[in-house]
């Protein structure tokens, strides 16, 4: 489950402070797929980056399953991003100097890692339809290869917990569905919970619920 209390998010340019979120209030049931819409600088983006404890609020409160990151150090909150939170992003992050597999081994490795490990890694370039591609580099990949491998590699640790920011943002339609039916079929079959930000409403049109941010504000319950 995730919950946010009150949270707000400010920056400072110049002389000039610029209030991103306002108090933001929330509660995202755990196995939950939420969609959050809103026109741009509405916040969205900012939410996620302080969902997955990537930026520290203003004010206010991030629970992750009951757990207050808001205060936490970088180095607890490495840890705790690596065992609960997957994250998906528009532009994939890979790799370059990584085989599509490495890219997907990293977080176990990082994790500690055991023999099972390259065996989940080609399980999951597999079940994303890119076992024949695991020895190549991400520049050898098309943008829907490379985000169905940056999925595989979300999924790794078997998050409680998936981020995901505009992950079909950069691929056409057709690609897109791709990547976001394997999104989903990946959070049914581990029950993540599961937040994505998307312009998109055929997107949006997939989740359970959507939440609709407007000058820093929820504007639905």
């Amino acid at each position: 489950m995730i919950q946010v209390r009150g949270l707000t998010k400010s920056v400072h340019t110049g002389t000039h402070r610029v209030d991103i979120l306002k108090g933001i209030d929330l509660e995202i049931p755990r196995g939950q797929f939420a969609a959050i819409m809103g026109p741009s600088g509405s916040g969205k983006s900012t939410l996620l980056g302080l969902l997955a404890g990537l930026d520290s609020p203003t004010s206010g409160q991030v629970l992750l399953d009951g757990e207050d990151i808001t205060n936490l150090d970088e180095d607890r909150m490495a840890v705790l991003r690596g065992r609960k939170i997957g994250f998906v992003f528009q532009s994939y992050h890979l790799i370059p100097t990584l085989t599509a597999e490495e890219n997907v081994l990293l977080p176990m490795d990082l994790a500690g890692g055991n023999s099972g490990s390259r065996k989940r890694a080609r399980d999951l370039l597999e079940r994303v339809g890119l076992g024949d591609r695991r020895d190549h580099y991400p520049v050898q990949l098309s943008g829907g290869e490379q985000q169905r491998v940056a999925l595989a590699r979300a999924f790794a640790l078997q998050p409680p917990i998936l981020l995901a920011d505009e992950p079909t943002g950069n691929l056409d339609s057709a690609t897109g569905q791709v990547v976001l039916d394997l999104m989903l079929a990946l959070n049914r079959e581990q029950g993540a919970t599961m937040v994505l930000v998307t312009h998109e409403e055929a997107v949006a049109g997939c989740a359970d619920r959507r939440i609709l941010l407007r000058d820093g504000l929820v504007v639905n319950p």
